[in-house]
């Protein structure tokens, strides 16, 4: 059976591109399993990056999605975009615009503005580094620095959660649960608000654990796939979860994403 082809969607921006990519991937997701492959066309700042865009739509096809707040390349595309009949979606200058009438004032029209390099940055910067640091239980030690400390068994998610909770400027350290150690004695010394204990259903966990062993080559009946090996975990996970006493979620349907807002949910009640 033919797969068809994935329709390409061009991203441009003036900036990073991440705005454009985000709302695009998110759309995109209405149409899964239909393939869309983003091509990010960022730090565009001349006429000439516009027509290279262009033409490579031109030859590729696609459409174009673009957050550019320069008015002249904005406009440029436009007009382009039209002239070759390619279809294209302006998603920044329809809200620009009526929030400039809403408040009354021009926009600053420069780009690049949703990345400074302010204290917030400098600070998400740190956050990240902490993460790293104190990744997988590499050092303890971090457990009395954080901002939230996630427990759990292998593969449930510790680390991607601990990466986009630096992204919005918290301090995690994280560390694995595995019956033959005992935890950090430091888990049992911290504010268990602060504490955050991960769940997994063990058949998901089963199924995440052998396609991980395919990744790597290895065979998929080892022990750390075995349904009762991963009963096991859990249940001492539990039982260090219990004796905490500290909030648990359940990562089993949940996206990184969707986990990371119920975290930031109960850090901002107990504050």
């Amino acid at each position: 059976m033919d797969h068809p082809l994935p329709t390409r969607v061009y991203v441009v921006s003036d900036s990073v591109g991440e705005t454009g990519e985000s709302v695009v991937r998110a759309a995109a997701m209405q149409f899964h399993p239909v393939p869309v492959e983003i091509v990010r066309a960022p730090f565009i700042h001349d006429f000439e990056g516009i027509d290279k865009v262009v033409n490579a739509i031109r030859i590729h096809g696609g459409i174009v999605v673009f957050t550019l707040v320069i008015p002249e390349l904005r406009d440029d595309l436009i007009a382009k975009a039209k002239e070759f009949n390619i279809p294209h979606i302006d998603l920044l200058g329809p809200i620009v615009a009526t929030l400039g009438q809403a408040l009354h004032q021009e926009p600053r029209r420069q780009p690049g503005m949703i990345h400074p390099l302010d204290e917030d940055y400098f600070k998400k910067v740190e956050a990240v580094e902490f993460a790293v640091k104190y990744d997988d239980g590499r050092d303890f030690s971090g457990i009395q620095k954080a901002d939230i400390i996630l427990l759990g068994v292998s593969r449930t998610s510790k680390t991607p959660l601990s990466m986009y909770l630096a992204h919005k400027r918290f301090k995690v350290a994280n560390v694995p649960l595995v019956p033959e150690m005992q935890p950090p004695a430091a888990i049992y010394t911290v504010p268990k608000d602060k504490i955050i204990g991960l769940r997994i259903d063990p058949d998901k966990l089963n199924v995440i654990r052998q396609e991980r062993l395919r990744t790597l080559g290895l065979a998929e009946n080892a022990t750390y796939a075995n349904v009762e090996r991963i009963k096991l975990e859990l249940a001492f996970a539990d039982k260090i979860m219990s004796k905490i006493g500290c909030v648990i979620f359940d990562v089993s349907n949940r996206a990184v994403e969707e986990t990371a807002s119920l975290v930031m949910d109960h850090i901002e009640r107990i504050q």
